[in-house]
């Protein structure tokens, strides 16, 4: 990886972590912020994310908004994972060591059993036509990355169902 991308991918997973801290740091949350938490407790969520900095980023915005939170980190065996694990919603990166996530949706939406599981895609490529792949693939959202940290709360829990 050339140094300046690493550099670049490292301060974007910084800032994904500083305000994930920062929102959950914030009183003004307060009373309102834990009764929200109460309602979503008993939902999972599976990462299929490579990047260990962002899945933690995104392991602790879910755990503090009540979800259980699995995580697998490469493409090989995500079926496996999806199988063992049964979330409620899945959460897919794209580019995958040993799989892509196009072919895991294309395995997912054959499987009569998994075609109905709710599916964010996450890329770094967020261009109209990466998009329309993802979508035509079997997503069911599709989300840039970096992403807005209260949106990717908010998208899980409309996916969930609440």
């Amino acid at each position: 990886m050339r140094p300046e991308r690493r550099l670049q991918r490292f301060a974007m997973m910084r800032d994904l972590v500083l305000t994930a801290a920062g929102n959950f740091g914030d009183s003004r949350i307060g009373m309102a912020r834990r009764g929200e938490v109460r309602r979503h407790m008993g939902r999972r969520v599976l990462l299929i994310e490579d990047e260990p900095h962002i899945a933690e980023a995104i392991r602790f915005l879910l755990a503090r908004d009540g979800w259980s939170v699995a995580s697998h980190g490469e493409g090989t065996g995500a079926m496996e994972a999806i199988r063992r694990e049964t979330p409620d919603v899945l959460v897919l990166d794209m580019i995958l060591p040993g799989r892509s996530g196009y072919e895991i949706l294309g395995d997912l939406r054959a499987d009569p059993a998994l075609a109905g599981l709710p599916v964010l895609v996450l890329s770094a490529r967020g261009q109209a036509e990466d998009r329309a792949a993802a979508t035509e693939a079997g997503a069911s959202r599709f989300m840039a990355k970096p992403f807005v940290n209260s949106e990717i709360v908010a998208t899980l829990r409309q996916m969930a169902g609440g």
